[in-house]
């Protein structure tokens, strides 16, 4: 009776240390849980979708031609759709890809579009895009991204909605194809008042460029804007739209030069390539092109550009597909329906059906 006696404390006594070490384990992987937590919310969202990317970027895992992927941009339809049809209707579909970005929820259809191109073109996963601020990369980015999932598409051609092709198929299969690099309008921005000094050691001054969104980038560059965690939250952070003044306001526009009026889309791919690629061209910012504008000698007025010269460095540089001299432009942006259709009835980029063409 006595050692029975004796050994129940004992018992209790390893019943509380093991229970003791069991609430310290439970309490142990509760924090580290919440500690994982708390890091994956600082990543920037981009971190989770560029991670994906390195599971399908396998540039020599495919049959057949490579592609030029058409990343098109939109508010919502493609109001040029007629135009974009003789051209691919003229091109070898085993050669080209199509990607939308369209107002989420828009689908394009028999209901939206009469081109049958487009039909079930639009990304699944859009956003809701505003002019002049970062989820204009964002959604550059998404289309990048789903475009890369087809490891056949080496070419990618970013588009807006008043975008026109200044040649056929087959002459812009050809010259991209033959020029193994990006064509992205770039060149210091020496006005300087858009850059927040914020931005550095991230993104230091003399990387800083300027230029179009609508560009050309061949995979390897595509892989890279797709990739970034490092520069696109910066740009997120500090590169933003100045908001609209009222100019009845003086006491507004007393602080107007004080803000720093930042477009995201004409620095970001410039800027995060800057440092990898010595981009010098420069760009060439047209006006609205409407049906008068669109005469047969301004297209072979546009076309005839070859050359681009560098003011600053006084320096002439040619346009080269090869080890050829050609033009330095195969799109056009800012063109109205009118003026597509001129180019459609001048017959620039190859016999149409005159049915295609819109009632105006």
């Amino acid at each position: 009776m006595t050692k029975k006696r004796a050994s129940s404390p004992m018992r209790q006594l390893l019943r509380l240390v093991t229970g003791l070490i069991i609430i310290v384990s439970i309490f142990l992987c509760l924090l580290a849980f919440l500690r994982v937590l708390h890091f994956q919310s600082k990543l920037p969202p981009s971190f989770f979708t560029s991670q994906r990317s390195h599971a399908f970027i396998h540039e020599d895992q495919f049959k057949g031609p490579p592609k030029v992927a058409f990343l098109f941009l939109v508010h919502r339809d493609l109001p040029l759709y007629f135009l974009w049809d003789t051209f691919f209707k003229n091109g070898d579909v085993a050669k080209f890809s199509i990607y939308i970005r369209s107002e989420p929820g828009f689908a394009f259809d028999e209901s939206t579009t009469s081109s049958a191109f487009f039909y079930g073109r639009q990304l699944n996963n859009s956003i809701q895009v505003v002019w002049g601020e970062s989820s204009m990369i964002e959604a550059e980015r998404l289309l990048l991204e789903e475009a890369l999932y087809d490891p056949a598409n080496q070419i990618f051609a970013l588009l807006s909605d008043s975008c026109v092709p200044l040649y056929n198929f087959s002459y812009i299969y050809n010259y991209v194809m033959s020029s193994p690099r990006s064509f992205v309008d770039s060149f210091i921005d020496v006005k300087g008042f858009r850059y927040d000094p914020k931005m550095s050691p991230t993104m230091p001054e003399k990387r800083w460029r300027k230029g179009s969104q609508w560009i050309t980038l061949v995979r390897r560059h595509a892989e890279i804007v797709v990739d970034d965690h490092t520069v696109f939250p910066v740009f997120r952070k500090f590169c933003m739209r100045r908001p609209p003044i009222d100019l009845r306001l003086k006491r507004q526009l007393l602080t107007v030069p004080k803000y720093r009026n930042c477009i995201p889309d004409e620095h970001y791919v410039q800027t995060l390539l800057a440092s990898t690629i010595p981009w010098k061209r420069r760009s060439w910012h047209p006006i609205t092109f409407d049906y008068a504008d669109a005469s047969p000698w301004k297209m072979r007025e546009i076309k005839d550009i070859d050359h681009v010269y560098y003011e600053y460095e006084q320096h002439t540089e040619f346009c080269h597909t090869g080890s050829k001299i050609a033009s330095c432009y195969l799109f056009a942006r800012k063109f109205t329906v009118g003026a597509a259709m001129r180019i459609l009835r001048e017959g620039l980029i190859g016999p149409y059906d005159v049915t295609a063409i819109p009632n105006m």
